[in-house]
């Protein structure tokens, strides 16, 4: 997929301007022609920038750019706000609003262009985030725990997956699985900002497999709200029928009809508390294990390394 650019404008000419301009610059673009729409654009579609028309009917751009700053998830999409000539409070409002950038109708399209190659090399803090949670990925991931290992500090690695998803993807679709995949990385982020420390660490490994990087005393809460939260929210991603009967049918390989539990998350937590932690290796072994342990339960479940090996 390129560079996905949301133009977000309710006047057709402009957006007509803005789309010429910047699909000539190889820029895929989806447009919105209210704040409501551009909402809802951004909340469903991974986008690289967003720009927003101050003035806009149902939803302004500065309230669009505040709701979507405001959101663990989509903090880090950048924003682009459009305001018209001289209206200095426009573009206050919109930096206020958490805007990364603004520019001035009407304007000259390098200067458009130049602005917005400015903010996507500003906002690109991982190359290799992943598209769907724009969370960190797998080497971000291997450095924290590098990092971790040589400050040789208490810390916890919460090995987040989520049990019977397959079943779920097979039944439901990919698009129903990726709004899964999107809530349970909102889920994480949250309970890392409510129970965690300011400089946890939370990533996107691939698929349903997540990682949260804590303290050993704080891993129990976030742990507990993680399950709580997706336990609480796992009926809605069901039909009516499935969410009462709390199961879905499905196949194994030799076709034999199966009932399949609702979707539940299990967490394996490696600390380096009771056990030497020497390399990286170390940790991805101990927590498969440890997240198998947890998975044997039949329900959301997490299950803390015990084991004593330092003296």
């Amino acid at each position: 997929m390129g560079t996905r650019i949301l133009i977000a404008d309710d006047d057709e000419d402009i957006r007509d301007i803005l789309k010429i301009t910047l699909e000539e610059e190889n820029y895929e673009i989806i447009e919105a022609r209210d704040g409501e729409e551009a909402l809802k654009l951004i909340r469903s579609k991974p986008l690289d920038l967003a720009l927003l028309d101050h003035n806009m009917p149902k939803m302004t751009g500065r309230q669009v750019c505040n709701l979507v700053k405001k959101d663990l998830l989509l903090q880090h999409t950048p924003v682009i706000m459009v305001t018209g000539k001289g209206e200095i409070s426009d573009k206050i409002d919109g930096i206020d609003a958490g805007a990364d950038d603004y520019i001035v109708k009407p304007f000259e399209p390098k200067e458009l262009l130049a602005r917005i190659r400015m903010v996507l090399r500003r906002t690109q803090r991982d190359l290799e985030a992943n598209p769907l949670t724009r969370l960190p990925g797998n080497v971000t991931i291997l450095n924290e725990l590098s990092r971790c290992i040589e400050k040789n500090t208490p810390f916890a690695v919460c090995y987040v997956d989520l049990d019977k998803f397959k079943a779920y993807n097979d039944k439901y679709g990919f698009e129903h699985g990726d709004d899964v995949i999107r809530e349970t990385a909102r889920i994480l982020l949250t309970a890392a900002k409510e129970y965690g420390n300011p400089e946890d660490f939370v990533g996107h490994i691939g698929g349903d497999d997540f990682v949260v990087i804590t303290t050993p005393e704080l891993s129990d809460k976030i742990c507990e709200k993680i399950i709580h939260d997706f336990d609480e929210i796992s009926p809605s991603f069901y039909n009516q029928e499935d969410r009462e009967n709390g199961y879905i049918i499905g196949y194994d390989r030799q076709s034999k009809i199966h009932k399949i539990n609702l979707l539940s998350v299990s967490i394996g937590v490696v600390t380096n508390e009771l056990r030497d932690i020497s390399h990286v290796a170390q940790i991805g072994e101990i927590g498969a294990e440890l997240k198998k342990l947890a998975k044997s339960a039949e329900r959301s479940n997490y299950v803390k390394d015990k084991r004593q090996t330092k003296p």
